[in-house]
């Protein structure tokens, strides 16, 4: 029984993981698309969500019947919590992975700034990061390195209020600029909610650990800031 129940945690472990990849590279693509002008890219982030969507159903229905079946105690029942919240987060960065696609689709022949263009690409490399450390900190268990990823959640918003400050000076300076202007926020903002959830997903590395929930940033999302 107990040899069945450690067969099912290690295939969550495993499946929420994979999911962390697909979160992850959905965010990369989206940001790559849309600094590219890439319309095919961005229809395919927007086609692979689904399987993201897909992942966080199965994980929370694998994640209740083995709380109901199994009833897990202490370090296992919080392993199958911190999978069952966190892959909602992970469903989320997808979200907006979609959201930044769109706008590739949506603004595509407009006029561009390169300037803040690249920093959108500097962004999402720091958003893309703090995921994948997120993620490491949870396969490793350590709260310790999930305390550190969150602190780099300030670099996140300060890189954002960079790129805010300079669409709206272009919008300011020109009428044409406005339309690139008003995406960029848009696509910053949606980087900063991405930075958010990993954020989200360190918090749940130190329940892991520890059995209590902590904020570790003072931007804090929940499923209704996505709304």
């Amino acid at each position: 029984m107990r040899n069945t129940f450690e067969e099912q945690l290690n295939n969550l472990h495993l499946r929420f993981s994979e999911m962390g990849m697909m979160a992850s590279e959905a965010i990369m693509k989206s940001v790559k698309a849309y600094v590219n002008h890439d319309k095919a890219l961005a229809k395919e982030v927007i086609e692979n969500d689904r399987f993201i969507n897909k992942r966080e159903v199965d994980l929370e229905k694998k994640s209740f019947e083995m709380i109901a079946l199994q009833q897990p105690v202490t370090s296992d029942l919080r392993m199958v919590v911190t999978v069952l919240k966190a892959s909602s987060d992970l469903e989320r960065m997808g979200d907006h992975a979609v959201s930044i696609a769109q706008e590739t689709i949506r603004v595509k022949g407009k006029t561009r700034i390169p300037e803040i263009e690249k920093d959108i690409a500097d962004m999402g490399d720091l958003s893309t990061g703090i995921v994948e450390d997120s993620l490491e900190a949870y396969l490793k268990e350590d709260s310790d390195m999930a305390r550190e990823v969150a602190d780099q959640d300030g670099d996140i918003h300060r890189e954002g209020k960079q790129i805010n400050d300079a669409s709206i000076k272009a919008m300011q300076e020109s009428v044409d600029n406005v339309l690139s202007g008003s995406s960029y926020m848009l696509v910053e903002s949606y980087l900063e909610r991405v930075s958010d959830y990993a954020t989200n997903i360190c918090e749940w590395v130190v329940y892991l650990n520890t059995g209590h929930v902590v904020e570790l940033s003072q931007k804090h999302v929940t499923d209704d800031d996505n709304e």
